[in-house]
């Protein structure tokens, strides 16, 4: 079995999506947004359509406009990874092709949600979108939002069996799960990415190519720079980059993603915008937490 290229390391971005005061999709906003994180901050990747890009109410229409509009203004600078999963195996495979015909990199694809498939319903439904577009597959396993956890089993199944299928982003909150998988398949190339912020730092010391990572919309720098001090052996750096990330981290998350997120970038003076239902802005308590940590960290200015 020959599996696909794939080795991209470091911070993988997903994105916001801007809205204009009516709800429709900011362009101009999103292609400012493009450029700052690409050329200003320096993310290693950009992923379009994820859940901080708010893909649950963005119609198919705009999910499809916005990754070729992403790929189209990236233009080669970075890898572009699309989000196209679904609990609906057809409408994955259906999103997943008009991404590759767009020229993404590779894709995101959410396990199942609602529905609660089994193990083996699971590895089914990414092997049938596998075979029906080739192209590098991120498996995303986020058991919180999709009431099913992957297990390291499954996944490592999914590496040896399917030669589309190159990486992880785990956002299983379970370390133990994660070195369970780093272990089995780590050393053979499969790239696992962070996808639960608060414990990049140790997923890198364990072997993780990097992060998916909503937090690097304020800390890309940061973390971008955390994970080349963890590959080059400086661990006591990358301690302190952890420790010095970790309060604006874990407020970022003090509301549902992307509600943090979307009044952070608002904050930093780029393209944000609403939230559409049935998110809605940050309560004033939530934005009392977040203040506060990017003012004591120095992302924002005092008052």
């Amino acid at each position: 079995m020959k599996k696909l290229a794939w080795g991209l390391r470091g911070v993988i971005l997903p994105l916001i999506t801007p809205f204009c005061e009516d709800l429709s999709v900011d362009y101009a906003g999103l292609a400012h947004l493009v450029d700052h994180y690409v050329d200003t901050v320096k993310c290693e990747g950009l992923c379009a359509c994820g859940t901080t890009g708010e893909s649950p109410t963005l119609t198919h229409q705009e999910h499809k406009e916005i990754i070729r509009f992403i790929v189209d203004r990236v233009g080669g600078r970075v890898p572009v990874i699309a989000g196209t999963g679904s609990n609906s195996t057809a409408e994955a495979i259906e999103l997943t092709a008009d991404a590759k015909a767009a020229g993404v990199d590779a894709t995101l694809q959410v396990c199942p949600y609602y529905n609660k498939p089994t193990q083996e319903g699971i590895f089914r439904h990414f092997q049938a979108v596998a075979e029906a577009v080739d192209l590098p597959q991120i498996i995303y396993n986020i058991p919180g939002r999709a009431a099913r956890n992957i297990e390291p089993a499954t996944l490592v199944r999914l590496w040896r069996e399917v030669p589309q299928v190159v990486g992880v982003k785990d956002a299983s909150g379970d370390l133990h799960q994660a070195m369970e998988i780093l272990l089995a398949a780590g050393g053979e190339g499969f790239a696992v990415y962070s996808g639960e912020d608060i414990l990049t730092f140790d997923l890198l010391c364990h072997g993780s190519h990097g992060a998916i990572a909503a937090v690097a919309h304020v800390v890309g720098r940061e973390i971008s720079a955390m994970c080349r001090a963890v590959w080059s052996g400086e661990l006591t750096e990358a301690r302190r980059v952890h420790y010095q990330t970790m309060r604006v981290v874990e407020a970022l998350f003090a509301e549902p993603n992307p509600i943090p997120v979307k009044q952070a970038v608002e904050w930093l003076g780029l393209p944000a915008g609403p939230l559409r239902p049935p998110l809605g802005r940050m309560s004033e308590a939530g934005q009392e937490i977040l203040r506060s940590a990017m003012v004591a960290g120095g992302w924002l200015p005092k008052t």
